[in-house]
């Protein structure tokens, strides 16, 4: 059997396109691509990487168009540097001319990980900076309520003096049970 060279491609949201990372791989000549849209965070929540690192074979490339595609730490791009050295597998990054082959490549590898892991950690600095100064002004952040307060009160009254069950108040607001009893609890 034949090396073969295998593509990935990844993009962190739905709303994004693997188009661009998809023509460079078949132009790359991959005679097999795995493309996924999840977050970049964690190999382990990424199946169609998982799936590509058990498909490879000794000899084969893992042809990438840019290092964060693949990994956002330097420990899971270590993970999966060492998983790729064990297969005797070259990674190829497209965009960034690394060729794990190489020594150089291999120097490359190294550096642009951590580097790729520091971008990481400052957006994440300036996203918790961002969301900090929107609740100081007032922003809401997760699911809006259920419950108007006014519906709280409504419920309340149903329950206590109409005699109404916690069921029947669920039915007629149109929210779970658990959502009645919540509100029964509120001062």
């Amino acid at each position: 059997m034949s090396a073969a060279i295998v593509g990935y491609a990844r993009v962190s949201s739905t709303g994004q396109s693997l188009d661009v990372q998809l023509d460079k791989l078949k132009a790359y000549r991959c005679t097999k691509v795995f493309a996924e849209k999840r977050s970049g965070r964690q190999a382990d929540g990424r199946p169609e990487l998982q799936a590509c690192l058990t498909f490879l074979r000794e000899g084969d490339t893992l042809a990438i168009t840019k290092l964060d595609r693949m990994a956002r730490s330097v420990l899971d791009l270590a993970k999966i540097a060492d998983q790729l050295r064990q297969k005797s597998v070259t990674l190829k990054v497209l965009d960034q001319a690394i060729d794990t082959s190489t020594s150089e490549g291999k120097l490359m590898f190294s550096l642009l990980a951590s580097f790729a892991e520091f971008e990481n950690d400052i957006r994440a600095e300036r996203q918790m900076d961002g969301i900090a100064k929107a609740r100081i002004k007032g922003v809401q952040f997760g699911r809006k309520h259920a419950l108007t307060p006014e519906q709280v009160g409504r419920i309340k009254t149903l329950r206590e003096e109409e005699s109404f069950s916690v069921p029947q108040i669920a039915e007629r607001f149109n929210v779970g049970v658990a959502t009645v009893y919540r509100a029964l609890k509120l001062p």
